[in-house]
């Protein structure tokens, strides 16, 4: 029978030989150094293509004569950091290998001599080219920010859209079909709640002289600019709506006629004092404005438009720039 020890070790060395050959066809390197010297005393056949350089330059080499001074100070440090452990240590390294910059796993591990728990002097390391692998990570994780980049676009878009179908494009401001809309809809909850709101009916002073002087584009940066002052004056539950041309009228929600005056009161010395910039110019405009309000000016949304109306062409008959209420009505008993 044959000694146990002997077939033992014949089995370690046939598996030692083994793991070497496949290591070797896998492309993965396997080193051994001296922790005393700091110089790899034997690897194998993959060592040297990985480490670009034949197997005999590393054999007998130290870190400092394979890599430059930052990469051998990293690699000294993983080596300590390795030694100190006894489950061994798994590092990731980007190294400068014959001009090209390549990344590398490595495992590290001290083993320990026959019968003792202390390292044996050597340290033991693997060392896994992931050059590609990281290269295809990178490539997946830019490929899927490019999806979600274009899956933001085509919901900005897709939201623009949408909101191109209520909303007027030079001024920002609500399409008529979406106002009066709203405009039912809060004459509704008024008549139901008995509470009050407003109706601004709003015109730019000499529209047609600024297009004179300034032309279209002049005329399109004016509205611009009263759409965003208007959006700028109103609440979310308000609807500012261009109408055409330099007809605008807002409905305020919840509000009366004393309060709607004021806040109005407000956008038209905003608008007096707003200077358009335009080819190297400015443009001054002013507004006039109409407030009507429910049920007090008016009793129907019918009534409020034209009563509005009438208002602001008042304002706009007597010189411009100016806030005009509508009459109250009152009612004989």
């Amino acid at each position: 029978m044959a000694d146990s020890n002997a077939v033992e070790t014949l089995s370690r060395g046939v598996l030692s030989d083994a793991l070497v050959h496949a290591l070797d066809q896998l492309g993965v390197a396997l080193l051994v150094k001296d922790v005393a010297s700091g110089r790899y005393e034997w690897a194998n056949e993959a060592a040297s293509s990985l480490l670009a350089g034949p197997r005999t330059t590393v054999v007998g080499a130290q870190d400092a004569d394979l890599f430059d001074a930052v990469q051998a100070v990293a690699l000294r440090a993983a080596d300590q950091q390795a030694l100190s452990l006894t489950q061994g240590f798994l590092t990731e390294h980007r190294l400068e290998r014959s001009g090209e910059r390549r990344d590398f796993t490595v495992w590290r591990q001290a083993p320990a001599a026959e019968g003792q728990a202390a390292p044996a002097g050597k340290l033991l390391s693997v060392w896994k080219d992931v050059t590609e692998q990281k290269r295809r990570e990178t490539q997946l994780h830019s490929a899927l920010q490019q999806l979600e980049a274009q899956q933001k676009a085509n919901d900005n878009l897709r939201r623009d859209m949408q909101d191109n179908q209520v909303r007027d494009a030079a001024s920002g401001l609500y399409h008529r079909a979406h106002f009066e809309e709203q405009l039912r809809r809060e004459a509704d909850l008024s008549s139901r709640e008995q509470r009050e709101f407003a109706l601004v009916s709003v015109s730019i002073d000499g529209l047609e002289e600024i297009l004179r002087l300034h032309g279209p584009e002049g005329g399109e940066r004016v509205v611009e600019a009263l759409g965003r002052l208007l959006r700028a004056n109103t609440r979310a539950m308000d609807s500012p709506c261009r109408l055409g041309g330099d007809r605008f009228v807002v409905l305020l929600s919840g509000v009366g006629l004393a309060t709607a005056h004021s806040r109005m009161e407000q956008l038209r010395r905003q608008c007096a004092g707003h200077i358009v910039p335009h080819n190297g110019q400015q443009i001054p405009f002013s507004v006039s404005m109409g407030v009507a309000s429910f049920p007090h000016t008016a009793g129907s949304v019918e009534e409020m438009m034209r009563s509005a109306d009438r208002a602001m062409a008042s304002a706009r008959d007597t010189g411009g720039n100016r806030v005009a209420l509508a009459s109250i009505q009152f009612v004989h008993t």
